[in-house]
């Protein structure tokens, strides 16, 4: 079975630098004011609603099953080529971010009325956050 062959200390450490990426892409002093601005909000209007604890526990459950299922990926990719290196696990990250996430999300803030540059700052930290967790887990091997 793939997922006893998993290294989950890496996963967890994975998992970990991805919520820690999106909590400083996000922050007060980075992206935050100017993404909260672009969709239309005004700096006193309250982040997240009235279930933060449902919110942070998604947001945690999400960057988990990112690292999983970048790790799979991953152990694959080391199977069909020993030679995979952990450049290669950072590349296949932001690849995975770009050409999945990011391709696949860019509709819906079309859509949704959010626009393009709302989508190019939520789709950056996915981008930089997948390739971390690509090095962090091509590096545990």
């Amino acid at each position: 079975m793939i997922f006893t062959e998993l290294n989950w200390a890496a996963i967890a450490v994975a998992g970990v630098a991805g919520i820690i990426i999106g909590a400083v892409w996000f922050g007060p002093k980075t992206f935050f004011p100017i993404w909260w601005k672009l969709q239309g909000k005004r700096p006193e209007d309250a982040a997240g609603g009235s279930n933060m604890g449902a919110i942070f526990g998604g947001t945690f459950a999400g960057a988990f099953v990112q690292a999983i299922s970048l790790a799979i990926f991953l152990d694959l990719a080391f199977k069909a080529d020993p030679n995979f290196g952990v450049l290669n696990g950072g590349i296949a990250g932001a690849f995975l971010g770009f050409g999945i996430g990011a391709a696949s999300s860019l509709s819906h803030r079309l859509f949704g009325g959010q626009g393009f540059r709302v989508w190019i700052l939520e789709v950056g930290q996915d981008i930089v956050s997948l390739t971390v967790m690509g090095l962090i887990l091509a590096s545990w091997r």
